[in-house]
């Protein structure tokens, strides 16, 4: 799927590195630099590939994802905002189905900067009552850093829903997660993990309450590691759907979850504070090793 998006006809060439494009419904922003290449949808501002310089794909995208206007786009980096999960509608917030605007960008030798910003408008106003300015930043390069800066009067909860890509889950895991945890699959249950690490032998979703500020990915098949440096975060998600929810997902290819893990950045349990001046923000940093 990741590769089809660079093999899209150019619509505008906006600056060396990076050109417009279209996937579907929606205009997908492309860089191609001599140390990276990535895509990033204009539709939730959402990352689609960052993959440096003779690595393979870090990020996860499902071949069956459809790019539609005002749907959720499966895989990559969703930013999940202003709510995270089932408590509002639609799920995991407004903001990756909503229409972004290019507001800024930069690039050099080492990276491409890139700003995109998202207001309140009469549709979000329907969903959630407050005024609003977001930004998310993107720093692409050898590296990978995402910010979101989240202007107004309001509290809010969210994630970097990141979906990374793996060369074979059952032999995957995640370290830094700290002990305790929430289980979502088990209706919310408290549970520990005595080691602070993961691994993925069937359907896992957790929210882990006191992680590390670095999650690392143990991509064992794929002999590498995936470093994931968390910033303003009170929260870790780390999710795979296993087999059976892999096989009911529309947008999923059945054996999906073979080749995918999330670690989410988040604020889920002590929500993002906006006031005036001083703006919430939510970050993470990629970074990979080859061993």
């Amino acid at each position: 799927m990741q590769d089809t998006l660079f093999t899209l006809p150019v619509r505008e060439q906006i600056t060396p590195y990076l050109s417009q494009r279209q996937q579907g419904d929606l205009p997908v922003l492309v860089i191609s630099h001599p140390k990276v290449r990535a895509a990033i949808a204009l539709q939730g501002a959402h990352l689609l590939a960052w993959q440096p310089a003779g690595q393979s794909p870090a990020i996860w995208l499902s071949a069956k994802t459809p790019f539609v206007n005002g749907k959720a786009i499966r895989g990559g980096v969703p930013i999940c905002w202003p709510w995270f999960g089932p408590a509002g509608e639609p799920a995991h917030g407004f903001a990756r189905n909503q229409p972004w605007t290019l507001t800024a960008h930069d690039e050099n030798d080492e990276a491409v900067m890139l700003t995109f910003t998202l207001e309140s408008n009469a549709q979000t106003k329907k969903l959630w009552p407050h005024d609003f300015t977001l930004l998310a930043r993107f720093r692409i390069g050898t590296h990978c850093e995402i910010e979101l800066e989240a202007w107004g009067d309001y509290l809010s909860t969210g994630a970097l829903h990141t979906y990374f890509q793996v060369a074979d889950i059952m032999q995957t895991e995640v370290s830094g997660l700290g002990q305790p945890y929430i289980d979502k699959v088990q209706n919310n249950a408290e549970g520990t993990l005595s080691d602070g690490r993961q691994t993925y032998a069937q359907r896992v979703d957790r929210i882990h309450t006191a992680a590390e500020d670095c999650s690392i990915i143990h991509d064992k098949a794929g002999q590498r590691q995936i470093e994931v440096y968390h910033h303003y975060q009170s929260d870790v998600v780390t999710w795979n759907p296993g087999a059976e929810l892999s096989c009911s997902m529309a947008d999923m290819p059945n054996d999906g979850y073979k080749t995918m893990v999330c670690v989410e950045t988040a604020r889920i349990n002590t929500p993002l504070k906006s006031a005036g001046e001083n703006p919430a923000r939510l970050g993470v940093t990629l970074r990979l090793r080859t061993k």
